[in-house]
């Protein structure tokens, strides 16, 4: 398929700083002029509240690359369109709106798959509607939702509940929140040298995941945990849940969730009650990366995220496919993305993409492409994600195991080590 020509494209989009195409929420926002027929793949993310940022770095990174390969896979023609699965009102994302997304992405005659969700309580609505598509199955592949239960056995019924049809639909170009609370647990007991800690969690899908999963590693390693229990989204502040908690006397907060998740609040006040992220560290996952109000909190500094892959930094230090996508989205829009899951959202892209290309243009055959006979390879001089990105066809699953620990730092996160994990 010439595959080294794509990375020698993409510098080439960065020399010429080729112009952006339209876009907006709901609508076709890159595509080519080019003959043949047109298929659509469809973003799933939030637009509006606190992951906007992320959301929309993340799909101008995608039409990075699709201009870098001309908006062609095989002989196809190739459009991103967007969704917002957000609202103002939440200022996050909407069960009601992913779902009724979900049902617009089958109803969409020349959306062949989705990239998305963001969220993993999203991914966790639009599986199983886009997994029944008379067409298909219909191929979500996500940059970001890390939920364990989606692609393993983890709650009751999980992951059969995701693939109705029999037939697995739903892949991923990250790691698993099993693997993320494993590897936060080691760093706090190995790197931290944490005794006590104390759980909080959003009380959404993801939140709660991730806490669990911390928790019982943290309970292996020797950690004392205190207690797990969600916090109230709509609380106006946490001071009396932090003197309970400091009466307990925990040397480290985990905070599994979103920062969409009132987490600005939260953190003012863990800092104000329990002190700064020295005296009693304070971890979350990445949940809580990519977000510029989040690095504007001085409360932030010494703030303790897990990343589950390789961070921004690291990838362009790297050089690669991956520097030369960061060097063009830089000439392109004057900065560099405000999110690490930017270059994972191409990542997911690119796994469509590769399926595009061996398939009939039929969402069926899109889907049969990543989870029928070997599956989907995007070599790793070619990856957005600085090496060989393989999505195992019996689950869906990538086999690359990364997690990043970050650090807040002056304003920003900062990469502190990438955290061995088993």
């Amino acid at each position: 398929m010439g595959k080294p020509v794509r990375v020698f494209a993409i510098v080439a989009v960065a020399a010429l700083g080729i112009a952006a195409c339209g876009g907006g929420s709901d609508s076709d926002s890159s595509g080519s002029d080019g003959g043949g027929k047109t298929l659509v793949i469809a973003s799933e993310l939030p637009l509006q509240g606190s992951s906007a940022d992320a959301s929309t770095d993340t799909n101008n990174m995608i039409k990075v690359y699709l201009e870098s390969i001309g908006n062609k896979a095989g002989d196809y023609n190739i459009e991103l369109k967007e969704y917002d699965n957000s609202t103002a009102t939440a200022g996050q994302w909407d069960a009601a709106t992913c779902t009724a997304n979900a049902q617009k992405h089958v109803a969409a005659a020349n959306e062949v798959a989705v990239m998305g969700a963001y969220n993993s309580g999203c991914s966790k609505l639009l599986a199983p509607v886009l997994n029944q598509d008379p067409k298909g199955p219909m191929l979500e592949v996500s940059h970001a939702s890390t939920n364990t239960g989606l692609t393993k056995a983890a709650d009751p019924g999980e992951p059969e509940l995701y693939a109705p049809s029999g037939k697995k639909s739903f892949a991923r170009v990250t790691t698993t929140d099993d693997v993320q609370g494993t590897a936060a647990a080691d760093f706090a007991s190995e790197t931290l040298k944490v005794k006590k800690c104390y759980i909080l969690n959003d009380n959404q899908t993801y939140g709660q995941g991730i806490a669990k999963a911390f928790e019982a590693r943290a309970k292996e390693v020797g950690i004392e945990v205190v207690a797990n229990e969600p916090y109230d989204e709509k609380a106006t502040n946490y001071t009396a849940l932090f003197e309970k908690i400091k009466a307990t006397n925990p040397d480290c907060l985990y905070v599994g969730g979103i920062y969409d998740v009132n987490g600005g609040q939260l953190l003012k006040d863990k800092v104000s009650v329990l002190g700064d992220n020295e005296t009693v560290k304070m971890m979350a996952p990445d949940g809580w990366t990519g977000y510029p109000a989040l690095d504007a909190q001085k409360e932030s500094e010494g703030l303790y995220a897990t990343f589950t892959g390789l961070a921004t930094a690291q990838l362009e230090e790297q050089g690669g496919a991956a520097a030369a996508l960061l060097k063009a989205y830089q000439e392109k829009y004057g900065s560099a993305p405000r999110t690490n899951y930017a270059l994972y959202g191409a990542a997911a892209v690119q796994v469509i993409v590769e399926a595009i290309e061996k398939s009939d243009g039929t969402k069926k055959g899109v889907r049969d492409a990543v989870f029928e006979g070997e599956g989907i390879k995007v070599p790793a001089e070619e990856s957005a994600t600085g090496k060989e990105i393989v999505i195992d066809p019996a689950t869906g699953d990538t086999t690359a195991k990364d997690v990043s620990v970050l650090i807040g730092k002056d304003g920003k996160q900062t990469f502190v080590q990438a955290q061995a994990v088993e």
